[in-house]
Protein backbone atom coordinates (compact mmCIF):
# COMPACT_ATOMS: atom_id res chain seq x y z
CA UNK A 1 0.00 0.00 0.00
CA UNK A 2 1.18 3.51 -0.98
CA UNK A 3 0.65 6.61 0.55
CA UNK A 4 1.10 10.13 -0.77
CA UNK A 5 0.81 13.55 1.05
CA UNK A 6 -0.04 16.72 -1.33
CA UNK A 7 -1.14 19.65 1.10
CA UNK A 8 -0.58 22.93 -0.18
CA UNK A 9 0.48 25.45 3.00
CA UNK A 10 1.15 22.17 5.20
CA UNK A 11 4.71 21.29 6.20
CA UNK A 12 5.26 18.03 4.74
CA UNK A 13 7.19 16.83 7.18
CA UNK A 14 5.05 16.06 10.87
CA UNK A 15 1.98 14.65 8.53
CA UNK A 16 4.35 12.46 6.57
CA UNK A 17 6.08 11.49 9.82
CA UNK A 18 2.55 10.83 11.69
CA UNK A 19 1.48 8.80 8.87
CA UNK A 20 4.70 6.15 8.93
CA UNK A 21 4.10 5.88 12.88
CA UNK A 22 0.64 4.74 11.67
CA UNK A 23 1.65 2.68 9.03
CA UNK A 24 5.37 1.41 9.89
CA UNK A 25 4.78 -1.60 7.35
CA UNK A 26 3.71 1.31 3.88
CA UNK A 27 4.94 3.43 2.07
CA UNK A 28 4.13 7.20 2.67
CA UNK A 29 5.76 9.83 1.11
CA UNK A 30 5.14 13.40 0.25
CA UNK A 31 4.42 14.16 -3.05
CA UNK A 32 6.73 15.01 -5.89
CA UNK A 33 6.10 15.01 -9.36
CA UNK A 34 6.78 11.34 -11.26
CA UNK A 35 5.90 9.69 -7.76
CA UNK A 36 5.08 5.93 -8.52
CA UNK A 37 1.18 5.04 -8.16
CA UNK A 38 -0.28 5.41 -4.73
CA UNK A 39 -3.26 3.77 -3.05
CA UNK A 40 -4.61 7.13 -1.49
CA UNK A 41 -3.83 10.28 -1.04
CA UNK A 42 -4.00 12.84 2.01
CA UNK A 43 -4.72 16.33 -0.04
CA UNK A 44 -5.26 19.65 0.79
CA UNK A 45 -5.41 22.59 -2.04
CA UNK A 46 -3.58 19.90 -4.78
CA UNK A 47 -2.49 21.02 -8.01
CA UNK A 48 -4.18 19.82 -10.63
CA UNK A 49 -0.85 18.16 -11.94
CA UNK A 50 -0.68 16.12 -8.94
CA UNK A 51 -4.79 14.74 -9.50
CA UNK A 52 -3.45 14.28 -13.21
CA UNK A 53 -0.41 11.80 -12.44
CA UNK A 54 -2.39 9.90 -9.93
CA UNK A 55 -5.46 8.88 -11.73
CA UNK A 56 -5.66 5.41 -10.15
CA UNK A 57 -6.25 6.61 -6.51
CA UNK A 58 -8.94 4.87 -4.19
CA UNK A 59 -9.69 7.55 -2.10
CA UNK A 60 -8.71 11.33 -1.49
CA UNK A 61 -8.26 12.24 2.29
CA UNK A 62 -9.49 15.88 2.56
CA UNK A 63 -7.41 17.34 5.59
CA UNK A 64 -10.76 19.93 6.26
CA UNK A 65 -14.08 19.71 6.39
CA UNK A 66 -14.62 22.00 3.15
CA UNK A 67 -13.95 20.38 -0.25
CA UNK A 68 -15.42 23.37 -2.20
CA UNK A 69 -11.80 24.00 -3.78
CA UNK A 70 -11.21 20.28 -4.08
CA UNK A 71 -14.99 19.72 -6.13
CA UNK A 72 -13.47 22.06 -8.59
CA UNK A 73 -10.72 20.06 -9.75
CA UNK A 74 -10.81 16.90 -12.30
CA UNK A 75 -10.64 14.04 -9.96
CA UNK A 76 -9.78 10.65 -10.65
CA UNK A 77 -12.67 8.78 -12.02
CA UNK A 78 -12.51 6.47 -9.33
CA UNK A 79 -11.42 8.10 -6.60
CA UNK A 80 -13.72 8.95 -3.69
CA UNK A 81 -12.98 12.06 -1.56
CA UNK A 82 -13.46 12.21 1.68
CA UNK A 83 -13.80 14.71 4.47
CA UNK A 84 -13.04 15.72 8.24
CA UNK A 85 -16.05 14.51 10.12
CA UNK A 86 -14.45 16.26 13.00
CA UNK A 87 -11.05 15.43 14.24
CA UNK A 88 -11.21 18.05 17.13
CA UNK A 89 -13.28 20.93 14.95
CA UNK A 90 -16.22 21.09 16.40
CA UNK A 91 -15.57 21.86 19.89
CA UNK A 92 -13.30 24.59 18.62
CA UNK A 93 -16.19 26.06 16.57
CA UNK A 94 -18.95 25.19 19.71
CA UNK A 95 -16.11 27.71 21.30
CA UNK A 96 -15.66 30.34 18.93
CA UNK A 97 -19.32 30.76 18.16
CA UNK A 98 -20.40 30.91 21.06
CA UNK A 99 -18.07 32.87 22.29
CA UNK A 100 -19.43 35.39 19.58
CA UNK A 101 -22.59 35.26 20.30
CA UNK A 102 -22.33 36.02 24.39
CA UNK A 103 -19.96 38.49 23.58
CA UNK A 104 -22.82 40.30 21.37
CA UNK A 105 -25.62 39.75 23.89
CA UNK A 106 -23.56 40.68 26.77
CA UNK A 107 -22.80 43.70 25.17
CA UNK A 108 -18.91 42.99 25.97
CA UNK A 109 -17.12 44.65 23.42
CA UNK A 110 -19.58 47.74 24.67
CA UNK A 111 -18.12 47.10 28.36
CA UNK A 112 -14.39 46.81 26.64
CA UNK A 113 -14.93 50.10 24.57
CA UNK A 114 -16.19 52.15 27.74
CA UNK A 115 -12.41 50.76 29.96
CA UNK A 116 -10.45 51.87 27.21
CA UNK A 117 -11.88 55.52 27.48
CA UNK A 118 -12.16 55.18 31.57
CA UNK A 119 -15.66 54.82 31.93
CA UNK A 120 -17.26 52.67 34.69
CA UNK A 121 -20.85 51.49 32.88
CA UNK A 122 -23.74 49.40 33.51
CA UNK A 123 -25.67 47.70 30.67
CA UNK A 124 -29.39 46.59 31.55
CA UNK A 125 -29.70 42.67 30.94
CA UNK A 126 -31.42 41.64 27.68
CA UNK A 127 -33.58 37.97 27.76
CA UNK A 128 -32.35 35.57 26.12
CA UNK A 129 -35.70 35.00 24.76
CA UNK A 130 -35.23 38.18 22.76
CA UNK A 131 -31.89 36.90 20.89
CA UNK A 132 -33.42 33.60 18.64
CA UNK A 133 -30.01 31.98 17.65
CA UNK A 134 -30.28 30.48 13.75
CA UNK A 135 -27.83 27.84 12.73
CA UNK A 136 -27.45 27.72 9.10
CA UNK A 137 -26.07 24.25 8.32
CA UNK A 138 -26.73 21.31 10.82
CA UNK A 139 -23.98 18.94 9.69
CA UNK A 140 -21.51 17.88 12.08
CA UNK A 141 -19.65 20.86 12.84
CA UNK A 142 -23.50 23.32 13.11
CA UNK A 143 -25.12 20.53 15.01
CA UNK A 144 -22.63 20.70 17.97
CA UNK A 145 -22.86 24.74 17.72
CA UNK A 146 -26.52 24.13 17.79
CA UNK A 147 -26.67 21.96 20.61
CA UNK A 148 -23.95 24.21 22.68
CA UNK A 149 -25.74 27.43 21.91
CA UNK A 150 -28.91 25.39 23.57
CA UNK A 151 -27.02 24.46 26.26
CA UNK A 152 -26.44 28.44 27.57
CA UNK A 153 -30.74 28.43 27.38
CA UNK A 154 -30.73 30.56 24.11
CA UNK A 155 -33.60 29.68 21.86
CA UNK A 156 -31.86 28.19 18.92
CA UNK A 157 -33.34 27.64 15.28
CA UNK A 158 -31.42 25.62 12.75
CA UNK A 159 -31.58 25.38 8.91
CA UNK A 160 -30.50 22.61 6.56
CA UNK A 161 -30.78 21.36 3.11
CA UNK A 162 -32.75 18.31 4.42
CA UNK A 163 -35.01 17.79 7.15
CA UNK A 164 -33.47 17.10 10.47
CA UNK A 165 -33.73 16.59 13.94
CA UNK A 166 -31.77 18.04 16.60
CA UNK A 167 -32.97 18.28 19.98
CA UNK A 168 -33.24 21.36 21.59
CA UNK A 169 -33.55 23.18 18.53
CA UNK A 170 -36.27 24.04 16.20
CA UNK A 171 -35.87 22.79 12.62
CA UNK A 172 -36.83 24.85 9.36
CA UNK A 173 -35.39 22.71 6.09
CA UNK A 174 -35.44 22.91 2.02
CA UNK A 175 -36.21 26.26 0.42
CA UNK A 176 -39.36 26.17 1.57
CA UNK A 177 -38.18 27.15 5.18
CA UNK A 178 -36.04 29.84 4.92
CA UNK A 179 -38.16 32.60 5.13
CA UNK A 180 -39.78 31.29 8.20
CA UNK A 181 -35.96 30.48 9.69
CA UNK A 182 -34.70 33.88 8.97
CA UNK A 183 -37.48 35.66 10.15
CA UNK A 184 -37.12 33.66 13.61
CA UNK A 185 -33.58 34.07 13.78
CA UNK A 186 -31.55 37.33 15.53
CA UNK A 187 -28.46 36.24 15.76
CA UNK A 188 -27.25 34.38 12.22
CA UNK A 189 -24.52 31.70 12.17
CA UNK A 190 -23.59 30.20 8.75
CA UNK A 191 -22.22 26.64 8.76
CA UNK A 192 -22.99 25.47 5.67
CA UNK A 193 -20.93 23.98 2.89
CA UNK A 194 -19.78 25.90 0.08
CA UNK A 195 -22.24 24.99 -3.34
CA UNK A 196 -23.30 26.52 -6.44
CA UNK A 197 -26.44 26.96 -4.49
CA UNK A 198 -25.12 28.48 -1.19
CA UNK A 199 -22.84 30.52 -2.94
CA UNK A 200 -23.88 34.57 -1.79
CA UNK A 201 -27.26 32.74 -0.17
CA UNK A 202 -26.89 35.87 2.64
CA UNK A 203 -27.38 38.43 0.40
CA UNK A 204 -29.58 41.57 0.80
CA UNK A 205 -32.75 40.12 0.61
CA UNK A 206 -31.91 37.22 3.02
CA UNK A 207 -30.13 39.37 5.84
CA UNK A 208 -33.03 41.85 5.38
CA UNK A 209 -35.39 38.99 6.64
CA UNK A 210 -33.91 38.81 9.96
CA UNK A 211 -35.19 40.22 13.06
CA UNK A 212 -34.19 43.85 13.22
CA UNK A 213 -31.17 44.66 15.37
CA UNK A 214 -29.94 40.87 13.78
CA UNK A 215 -26.14 39.72 14.22
CA UNK A 216 -24.34 38.15 11.88
CA UNK A 217 -21.77 35.16 12.53
CA UNK A 218 -19.77 33.51 9.39
CA UNK A 219 -17.18 30.55 9.88
CA UNK A 220 -18.45 28.94 6.99
CA UNK A 221 -16.71 30.14 3.68
CA UNK A 222 -16.47 34.37 3.02
CA UNK A 223 -18.65 33.20 -0.36
CA UNK A 224 -21.32 32.75 1.12
CA UNK A 225 -21.97 36.37 2.01
CA UNK A 226 -22.01 39.64 -0.29
CA UNK A 227 -20.00 42.19 1.76
CA UNK A 228 -21.67 45.16 0.39
CA UNK A 229 -25.45 43.92 1.25
CA UNK A 230 -24.34 43.57 4.65
CA UNK A 231 -22.53 46.70 5.10
CA UNK A 232 -25.24 48.53 3.79
CA UNK A 233 -27.39 46.91 6.37
CA UNK A 234 -25.38 47.77 9.39
CA UNK A 235 -25.08 51.16 8.14
CA UNK A 236 -28.68 51.54 7.82
CA UNK A 237 -29.02 50.20 11.36
CA UNK A 238 -31.28 46.49 10.30
CA UNK A 239 -28.18 44.68 11.57
CA UNK A 240 -26.24 45.53 14.67
CA UNK A 241 -22.94 44.17 13.51
CA UNK A 242 -21.11 41.34 12.91
CA UNK A 243 -18.05 38.64 13.51
CA UNK A 244 -16.79 37.17 10.63
CA UNK A 245 -14.33 34.51 10.11
CA UNK A 246 -13.60 33.38 6.66
CA UNK A 247 -13.75 36.15 3.46
CA UNK A 248 -13.94 35.93 -0.68
CA UNK A 249 -9.87 36.72 -0.36
CA UNK A 250 -7.67 35.50 2.20
CA UNK A 251 -5.78 37.14 3.94
CA UNK A 252 -8.06 39.91 3.69
CA UNK A 253 -7.01 42.59 1.41
CA UNK A 254 -5.75 45.69 3.89
CA UNK A 255 -7.63 48.23 1.81
CA UNK A 256 -10.87 45.99 2.37
CA UNK A 257 -13.99 47.64 4.71
CA UNK A 258 -14.25 45.03 7.55
CA UNK A 259 -11.06 46.14 8.78
CA UNK A 260 -11.91 49.38 10.07
CA UNK A 261 -16.03 48.85 10.43
CA UNK A 262 -16.34 49.73 14.20
CA UNK A 263 -19.17 47.35 14.33
CA UNK A 264 -17.39 44.01 12.13
CA UNK A 265 -15.20 41.64 14.46
CA UNK A 266 -12.84 39.95 11.99
CA UNK A 267 -10.33 37.26 12.64
CA UNK A 268 -8.05 35.30 10.00
CA UNK A 269 -10.03 32.34 9.52
CA UNK A 270 -8.99 30.71 13.03
CA UNK A 271 -13.12 29.36 14.36
CA UNK A 272 -11.61 26.02 13.91
CA UNK A 273 -8.39 24.88 12.77
CA UNK A 274 -7.22 21.06 11.61
CA UNK A 275 -5.70 19.41 14.69
CA UNK A 276 -2.81 17.15 13.21
CA UNK A 277 -2.56 13.99 15.33
CA UNK A 278 -6.47 13.52 15.82
CA UNK A 279 -6.32 14.10 12.01
CA UNK A 280 -3.94 11.61 11.36
CA UNK A 281 -5.45 8.79 13.74
CA UNK A 282 -8.96 9.89 11.74
CA UNK A 283 -7.37 8.93 8.26
CA UNK A 284 -6.01 6.28 9.14
CA UNK A 285 -8.52 4.36 10.59
CA UNK A 286 -10.83 5.12 7.79
CA UNK A 287 -7.91 3.60 5.35
CA UNK A 288 -7.28 0.48 7.90
CA UNK A 289 -11.17 -0.35 7.40
CA UNK A 290 -10.90 0.05 3.43
CA UNK A 291 -8.14 -2.51 3.22
CA UNK A 292 -10.45 -4.75 5.91
CA UNK A 293 -12.73 -4.69 2.95
CA UNK A 294 -15.12 -2.33 4.03
CA UNK A 295 -16.73 -0.29 1.16
CA UNK A 296 -15.31 3.50 0.81
CA UNK A 297 -18.84 4.70 0.02
CA UNK A 298 -19.85 3.49 3.79
CA UNK A 299 -16.97 5.85 5.11
CA UNK A 300 -18.17 8.65 7.41
CA UNK A 301 -17.82 11.87 5.75
CA UNK A 302 -17.65 10.44 1.83
CA UNK A 303 -18.62 13.48 -0.09
CA UNK A 304 -21.28 13.52 -2.98
CA UNK A 305 -19.80 15.65 -5.59
CA UNK A 306 -23.70 16.26 -7.24
CA UNK A 307 -24.45 17.57 -3.85
CA UNK A 308 -20.68 19.49 -3.07
CA UNK A 309 -20.64 18.00 0.52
Amino acid sequence: MKILFCCTGAKADPWVAGLRTEFPAESVEDWASGAPPADYAVVWAPPQKFLNEQPQLKALFNIGAGVDALLKLRLPPEAAVVRLDDAGMSVQMAEYVSHAVIRHFRELDGYEDDIRSGKWSYRKPHLRADFPVGVMGLGVLGERVARTLAQFDFPVNGWSRSPRRVEGVQCFSGESGMADFLAATRILVCLLPLTPETENIMDREALARLRPGAYVINVARGAHLVDDDLIALINSGHIAGATLDVFRTEPLPSEHPFWKHPKINITPHTSARTLREETIAQIAQKIRAVEKGVPIASLAGVVDPKKGY
